[in-house]
């Protein structure tokens, strides 16, 4: 079992800064793949950004590259989440989640736990 819990959401203008934060708790952070997803009103969830275990290994949707980082330290049981240089289209509620399992952290359904999402709202 695995416990996750986003923090870092909010309300900022465009071209802001957020950075996201989902403390894990449960079996041992260190040995599985974290993901970043958003889900916008209306629209299907989706992967922004995703880590190895190690945080040697990362990935990031080609709408987010050169403005969102993912970073983890395991020391902490926490994985992060930079988002810079926000634009409206990315408001919706991010939510982290872990890869316990053998699958693929580029696929959203490899994924086996979930936070509750946080909030991130980008005014114009």
């Amino acid at each position: 079992q695995v416990q996750l819990v986003e923090s870092g959401g909010g309300l900022v203008q465009t071209g802001g800064s957020l950075r996201l934060s989902c403390a894990a708790s449960g079996r041992s952070f260190s040995s599985y793949p974290m993901g970043w997803f958003r889900q916008a009103p209306g629209k299907e969830r989706e992967l922004v950004a995703a880590i190895s275990w190690s945080g040697g290994s990362t990935y990031y949707a080609d709408s987010v590259k050169g403005r969102f980082t993912i970073s983890r330290d395991n020391a902490k049981n926490t994985v992060y989440l930079q988002i810079n240089s926000l634009k409206p289209e990315d408001t919706a509620v991010y939510y982290c989640a872990a890869l316990v399992g053998s699958g693929s952290f580029h696929d959203l359904y490899e994924y086996d736990y979930w936070g509750q999402g946080t909030q991130v709202t980008v005014s114009s």
